[in-house]
């Protein structure tokens, strides 16, 4: 099967691939400035004004072996495409590049990793949506938190205890963490492509009071695990640093589903997966 490909990504990685195949034409940005490009060793030297920019702005990566010996080999459209500039670039987890969003260390000139001038952060640009949608910035660029200037103290975000990460505000004053805001079920952009305006106010109050068993807080909204009689619950954040399996699909008609697993559960589902006969889809209404 297709997705069987993806099965031993994080989730996150996972569903930005997956999201990629079936949208290959959205938010393509082939036109970037040299310091918001990943680039790969094997591309053709930069020219000398990338090379004057902070070491911090220029990203490289190694191009990673490939062992799948099942892959199709590349065609010449795609060897040729960027301007030599690998269609898929990888980059070793030690050089510290990492989406903040998907926990993905891919990056290609469709689909930059961008940094924050202000904070560093790192995110991808589908993955955080607005301002990217519209293109990368030429000159600097701030995130949402940066840009905050009433903020006195670290934000922190209203769905889950865990710091840091890719932040943007909710519609009611708060903020709340862009992987957390997709994973929760009734938490919604008021602008989807831009993932702008977080809407908290239909999460259940029960999310709100219910203890997550990884950290054994209640400070954040849990999520259920879907499978039934369980009874476990855990905030999106935790799941993901547990790789707990939190799958996300998208139904033909604008039906969603949320499926989220506990350790045991997790480890259940993967078994019934690489089998072929269990998959989650979303019931169109």
């Amino acid at each position: 099967m297709e997705e069987s490909r993806y099965l031993g990504l994080p989730p996150l990685k996972r569903f930005r691939l997956m999201h990629q195949q079936q949208h290959p034409s959205s938010n393509s940005t082939r036109s970037l400035p040299a310091k918001k490009r990943k680039e790969s060793r094997d591309s053709p030297p930069p020219p000398a004004s990338t090379l004057c920019l902070p070491a911090k702005k220029r990203i490289w990566a190694f191009q990673p072996l490939d062992l799948d010996l099942n892959l199709n080999p590349p065609s010449e459209e795609d060897s040729a495409h960027a301007d030599g500039v690998s269609e898929t670039i990888e980059s070793g987890g030690e050089d510290g590049i990492v989406c903040a969003v998907c926990d993905s260390t891919d990056g290609d000139p469709a689909d930059p990793i961008v940094l924050c001038d202000g904070c560093d952060l790192m995110v991808h640009a589908t993955c955080y949506g607005h301002p990217f949608t519209r293109g990368i910035p030429d000159g600097d660029w701030y995130c949402a938190q940066c840009l905050d200037s009433s903020k006195t103290q670290p934000l922190s975000c209203c769905l889950c205890p865990v710091g840091g990460g890719a932040l943007k505000p909710t519609t009611d004053g708060r903020w709340a963490h862009l992987v957390c805001a997709i994973y929760v079920p009734e938490v919604f952009f008021v602008d989807s492509e831009g993932r702008e305006g977080i809407k908290c106010d239909r999460v259940a109050k029960r999310r709100w009071e219910t203890e997550c068993y990884i950290c054994k807080s209640k400070n954040g909204c849990a999520i259920d695990c879907s499978e039934p009689n369980c009874g476990l619950a855990f905030h999106v954040s935790c799941g993901l640093k547990e790789e707990l399996c939190i799958e996300y699909r998208e139904g033909k008609s604008r039906g969603a589903v949320v499926a989220a697993f506990c350790t045991p559960h997790t480890h259940l589902w993967k078994k019934q997966a690489q089998t072929g006969k269990f998959k989650i889809v979303a019931r169109n209404k």
